[in-house]
């Protein structure tokens, strides 16, 4: 039995609602959540020479993990973009270009992870875009890079930031392909965007069997509320490898 904890989080530059750029918090604010897997978008200074302006470098090396990123354009000299964290074993990574038209460049960051033996997890990390026909024809793609990637029947899951509210039809299309780890609140949906008076639920988690989600929460913490402007979305799995 496997068992892993996984975590989507919109770190927003890591600039907080008070203006300041403090990765410092977003660090704290992972260790909270307790998570094996991170998936975070909106990260700056991937490829930036100096470690304290690489943001995945320098959370990465504060949480002792291992790190891939997918750059889908440049932002103040630097790679911006995707990228996912964790403490378990990465095999490969890939960066799918969902781009639609002349739309700000975006991508699907594909990461393979091996925790233990002979198993593999495959982990695809999105932030789509703003537009209704962009995320339209983001949808389609993505199912396309998956299913690409389902012929060696590793367990997938996606994640990320859909941009989708209301709910539409890339929430209807991916529900019909994969199970979806929903955070509830007392008044259905949990929501996780804008963190402190959160009206939006726009990080989702979709899976598929043999994966099973047995436990789904927004984590809405004092720090959490000023950290970013998204609230992290954390589910626990198990996987039972035939």
């Amino acid at each position: 039995m496997l068992a892993f904890t996984i975590a989507t989080y919109n770190i927003h530059k890591c600039r907080g609602l008070d203006r300041r750029v403090r990765p410092d918090r977003i660090v704290e604010v992972l260790k909270e959540t307790g998570a094996d897997v991170i998936a975070l978008q909106e990260v700056v200074g991937m490829d930036h020479a100096d470690r304290q302006h690489d943001q995945v470098r320098w959370i990465a090396a504060e949480l002792g993990f291992h790190y891939r990123t997918g750059g889908n354009r440049y932002l103040h000299g630097a790679a911006y973009g995707n990228a996912v964290l964790t403490r378990l074993p990465i095999a490969s990574s890939s960066n799918h270009d969902v781009t639609w038209r002349k739309s700000e460049p975006r991508g699907c960051l594909e990461v393979v992870l091996e925790p233990g033996g002979q198993e593999r997890l495959r982990i695809f990390n999105v932030h789509l875009g703003t537009g209704y026909f962009e995320r339209r024809y983001q949808s389609k793609m993505l199912l396309d890079i998956m299913n690409h990637a389902y012929r060696d029947a590793t367990p997938r899951l996606l994640l990320g930031d859909f941009n989708e509210w209301p709910r539409g039809l890339t929430s209807h299309l991916l529900e019909t392909h994969f199970k979806t780890a929903e955070p509830r609140g007392r008044l259905g949906r949990a929501r996780s965007y804008p963190g402190i008076l959160p009206v939006a639920h726009v990080d989702h988690i979709y899976y598929d069997s043999p994966l099973e989600a047995v436990t789904v929460s927004i984590h809405r913490t004092r720090l959490a509320l000023i950290a970013s402007d998204h609230l992290p979305v954390v589910a626990e799995f198990r996987y039972e490898p035939t």
